[in-house]
């Protein structure tokens, strides 16, 4: 029954990803053309439809549920998208997504039941194995090199420590840029604690290494992780893109050995900027977080 399930789920992915390309090809075909919605809304469409199909399984990574970052998942979670491979996506698409997910699946005439929910990240680490116990014995850096790609340079294998200002200044420069990976504003600032320590290391998934071939080109900025204390103390994992000449030019004056063990502690934890806010969200109020939501900046970060 489960290996018919995940069968099923790749089925469903492969169709999704069918109908996700040929409506952004309808779209940018209109906005071409000049005809249609406004093209901000038009780019909007097109942005929430490549979203929806980075994340089905076989499209960006391997076919088999792997994590794309050792240590970024591992036990009930892992099993849970390892035998739906749909879990991840349909329970990351919010009400838009999982009404165009089940419009296309019926207009397919296929029967596909949704997964169930996956089980709650912990707060904190997740312990470590005892590999990665032998490589921080060694002194080993944690991050490693896909296969067939180069190297990160020297420079991007160190954790850097950073007040909150310099936080969302990354997260500025990334949405200013249209990295695709940041953003948060005024969330982020009034959330973060504004005395705290938070720490960032370039730890790029696969399909985000640097040199991966883009439409524009190729990636040339670092997917980075970073460990962020909230106003309420707790250490989550966010994600933001930095472009390299940015991090080199950072600080660092953490020791090897503390680096290592942070760069640990970053990269297993479950937790992340989006839970975060969700659990937050019904006690968020100007007057608790002096956060005022704006139209253009109204969304947590990307992570």
């Amino acid at each position: 029954m489960r290996r018919r399930e995940s069968e099923l789920d790749r089925a469903v992915a492969a169709l999704l990803a069918a109908r996700a390309f040929i409506e952004i090809r309808h779209l940018a075909g209109s906005a071409r053309l000049g005809s249609g919605d406004r093209p901000e809304e038009t780019l909007e469409r097109i942005r929430f439809l490549a979203d929806l199909a980075h994340n089905l399984p076989g499209v960006t990574g391997p076919r088999r549920s792997t994590p794309s970052r050792p240590g970024a998942s591992r036990g009930s979670r892992k099993r849970a998208t390892a035998a739906r491979p749909m879990t991840w996506v349909w329970h990351t698409a919010g009400p838009e997504g999982r009404a165009w997910i089940l419009r296309h699946i019926e207009q397919a005439g296929r029967t596909w039941a949704p997964p169930p929910p996956l089980p709650e990240r912990r707060k904190g680490p997740a312990p470590m194995t005892p590999r990665q116990w032998a490589g921080f014995l060694l002194g080993r850096w944690p991050v490693r090199t896909p296969v067939g790609l180069r190297p990160l340079p020297v420079a991007a294998n160190v954790l850097k420590p950073l007040d909150t200002e310099t936080v969302c200044a990354l997260h500025d420069e990334a949405r200013r840029l249209r990295l695709g990976l940041g953003g948060g504003g005024s969330w982020l600032r009034a959330h973060l604690d504004p005395e705290g320590v938070h720490y960032l290391l370039p730890d790029p998934a696969s399909y985000y290494w640097p040199g991966t071939p883009v439409s524009e080109g190729e990636i040339g900025w670092w997917q980075c992780v970073a460990l962020l204390r909230m106003r309420d103390g707790e250490q989550v994992r966010g994600m933001v893109a930095v472009l390299p000449e940015t991090f080199t030019a950072l600080p660092s004056t953490l020791p090897r050995r503390r680096q290592l063990r942070l760069a640990h502690r970053a990269r297993s934890t479950e937790r992340d900027t989006h839970l975060w806010g969700r659990d937050h969200e019904a006690e968020c109020a100007p007057e608790l977080c002096g956060y005022v939501p704006e139209a253009a900046d109204s969304a947590r970060p990307t992570t």
